[in-house]
């Protein structure tokens, strides 16, 4: 197991998947019994409407162990929910939650002895895939689809250390289409990746924070905020950026802490402003890196430092706060945590 573990750390994240998977597929109206299959194991259809049409959906969202042996799904409620109506704003079968939520926690079951010791999790990805062949629907929705669950043991993400991020601003071009920033679905980061690409040759940037019009929404992967003392800013919710579970989770344990939480638009300008205040801090929120710190913002070819550049006090104390929760070492006040 030691050795297992071992490996995990050192791969890439996400790259290491257990052998097993679940799986239930939505055929002449109605899901089939869910089934624990090998996870090298499907076939599709060249003709199959997501390889043509983009018709997926995906979630992320981890296991973890604590030190009593038990094994903790984080707000797997709120993950099954969000991929249910990715499901139905992309058009695919609506998934039945209950069913869902049993298949994480049955495959999740079978593997309790894979999942890593922290700092490291069972990091889950449910996906839902449209697979009716029916290369003429290109405005119509796939009549068929496949739901399943995969396992990745996953190491200490900060394991190189917590390195703040330089992040490109990019004020000319959106994420992806306003009305399916929520979504989310493959064909969002897809459309990110070029902008990323460049970002990196160009200015060494580790993300691109997409502002289209001088709106601050997010980054390639991840929701942005802004700390300026006591106060966390970040984008109030729309369709045009993905309504993330980290987010929410971050943004209640800082109104826990005692912060003002303002979700509401936010300009370069004032951004930068900001930013450029010696206690200030910005980080990104996400699933896999639960919040990272962004130490230089770049603008119109400058850069701007945020803060002293480096990793702020209120980052590592609200991600130490939400880590002391997965990790059952703090009291788990919002019943975010279900136990298998």
């Amino acid at each position: 197991m030691k050795d297992k573990q071992q490996e995990t750390t050192m791969a890439a994240f996400g790259s290491v998947f257990m052998p097993q998977m679940a799986l239930t597929r939505f055929e002449q109206g109605a899901w089939s019994t869910p089934q624990i299959v090998a996870a090298d194991s499907i076939s599709l259809h060249p003709g199959a409407h997501v390889l043509h049409y983009a018709s997926t959906c995906f979630e992320g969202l981890k296991a973890f162990k604590h030190s009593d042996g038990s094994i903790n799904l984080f707000r797997m409620e709120k993950n099954v929910a969000r991929l249910i109506q990715s499901s139905k704003l992309l058009s695919l079968p609506q998934p039945d939650a209950a069913t869902l939520s049993q298949m994480i926690i049955d495959i999740v079951s079978q593997y309790a002895g894979d999942v890593p010791e922290p700092p490291g999790s069972m990091y889950i990805r449910p996906t839902h895939i449209g697979t009716e062949a029916a290369i003429g629907k290109a405005a119509a929705p796939t009549a068929s689809s496949m739901l399943y669950v995969l396992l990745s043991p996953v190491g200490d993400y900060f394991a190189g250390g917590s390195k703040p991020l330089r992040l490109l601003l990019e004020q000319n071009g959106a994420r992806c289409a306003a009305h399916m920033g929520m979504v989310k679905s493959g064909g969002n980061y897809a459309s990110a990746l070029q902008p990323i690409l460049k970002a990196r040759a160009s200015v060494q940037a580790d993300q691109v924070l997409f502002c289209p019009g001088g709106d601050v929404q997010e980054t390639g992967a991840a929701n942005f905020m802004l700390i300026d003392g006591n106060e966390i800013i970040t984008k109030a919710l729309d369709s045009s950026f993905l309504h993330g579970v980290t987010r929410d989770s971050v943004l209640t344990l800082a109104r826990d802490m005692g912060m003002t939480v303002s979700e509401r638009e936010l300009s370069v300008s004032e951004l930068l402003e900001r930013a450029a205040k010696p206690g200030a801090e910005a980080a990104l929120s996400g699933t896999a890196a639960v919040l990272t710190p962004v130490g230089t913002l770049i603008a119109d070819g400058m850069e701007h430092k945020v803060g002293s550049g480096e990793a702020g006090p209120a980052t590592l104390k609200l991600r130490q706060a939400l880590n002391d929760i997965q990790w059952g070492r703090a009291e788990d006040k919002h019943g975010w945590l279900t136990r298998i």
